[in-house]
């Protein structure tokens, strides 16, 4: 389920090209067809273009290289499904359909638009439902620029986002990262997100009811339900419950509509158990952010749902046979060229 359309890619040979790379070998190091590049109708392995954009950024050297080449997409990647959000009644409608029908364009991610009641603010978050992604901090900076392009689309050219949110550290100058999106950008968070007044969500659209209607018709005929209790739908929860310090379980099965012995059973069919699940997320966010951030050991523990910084000690020897200081300076001494080409071969 991990696929994407080939429009996730629209504009990447030509940037490459003007960047001074050489396209072909990327697209071989990422096993992409050159047809399939900015071709609506193919679909990629998602893998497969979070390669392509990193080794991009290393090979041209742009640091940049996502938010560049969102500058050169927009709502028409998403093919139907960006006529069903054009032709909406309200900016918060558009986003919805989006949202609910975004399996569409990739199953292997996602986007969650909230607006608690009584906050001024709204948030876009973006996040991969796939297990195990390989690093993606090109394709995470890809997506929020091609978000925020969107929203200055529906919403007017007027709009600008109150912050952004990015898990991974600045790649580059950090004041490029304001200059680009207009806010304030904070790194190292526990999400990738926009910030924005919620009023904008009420914003009204040139609407074609018509339209719309027939687009979410045919929407709903493609798109691949998301509700399911497979291995990889329970590890996003639960990466996404671990800061909270209350995932159990019940939580879990209640999020998903089910019995707590059905999603035992359910998993259990798939090879795993949920307790296996809970470790394997805490393990690959523990070496992500050990990899990529700064962040204290205590905060960590905590980020991780763990009790206390000794228990995040315990599990660092048991997950890579060194404590978590080993691991982070280990990881320092490699290169990002070289964590790529290893991750890579990997998966």
């Amino acid at each position: 389920m991990s696929l994407i359309r080939g429009t996730a890619l629209q504009g990447y040979a030509e940037l490459v090209d003007e960047l001074g790379g050489d396209l072909q070998p990327l697209l071989d190091l990422a096993h992409l067809p050159a047809a399939t590049i900015g071709d609506h109708d193919s679909f990629v392995s998602y893998r497969s273009v979070v390669t392509a954009l990193e080794a991009a950024a290393a090979a041209t050297g742009a640091d940049d290289f996502g938010r560049r080449l969102a500058t050169r997409q927009g709502l028409e990647i998403l093919g139907p499904l960006g006529v069903a959000a054009r032709t909406a009644g309200t900016t918060g409608a558009a986003l919805q359909a989006i949202e609910q029908y975004l399996t569409v364009y990739s199953p292997a991610i996602a986007i969650t638009v909230t607006a608690p009641p009584r906050s001024r603010m709204a948030e876009l978050e973006w996040r991969i439902v796939v297990r195990r992604p390989p690093p993606h901090r090109q394709a995470a900076e890809l997506a929020l620029g091609v978000a925020l392009r969107v929203l200055q689309l529906l919403a007017g050219a007027d709009f600008s986002p109150r912050s952004v949110q990015l898990r991974h550290q600045p790649l580059g100058d950090p004041a490029a990262y304001r200059t680009y999106f207009g806010c304030p950008v904070a790194f190292a968070s526990e999400r990738y997100a926009l910030r924005f007044p919620a009023a904008v969500l009420s914003r009204p659209l040139a609407d074609d009811g018509d339209v719309h209607a027939l687009a979410q018709r045919y929407l709903s005929t493609i798109a691949v339900p998301t509700a399911s209790a497979t291995a990889d739908t329970v590890a996003e929860l639960v990466r996404h419950m671990l800061p909270t310090g209350t995932l159990d379980l019940d939580l879990v099965a209640g999020q998903l509509a089910l019995h707590r012995r059905t999603l035992q059973r359910q998993l259990a069919e798939q090879g795993t158990s949920f307790a296996a699940l809970v470790d394997q997320v805490r393990r690959d966010e523990a070496e992500r952010y050990l990899r990529e951030t700064d962040m204290p050991l205590g905060q960590l523990a905590g980020a991780l749902g763990l009790s206390e910084q000794s228990a995040l000690s315990r599990a660092s020897r048991r997950w890579f046979g060194m404590p978590p200081k080993q691991v982070r300076q280990a990881a320092r001494r490699v290169s990002p060229e070289v964590e790529n080409e290893e991750r890579q071969v990997t998966t």
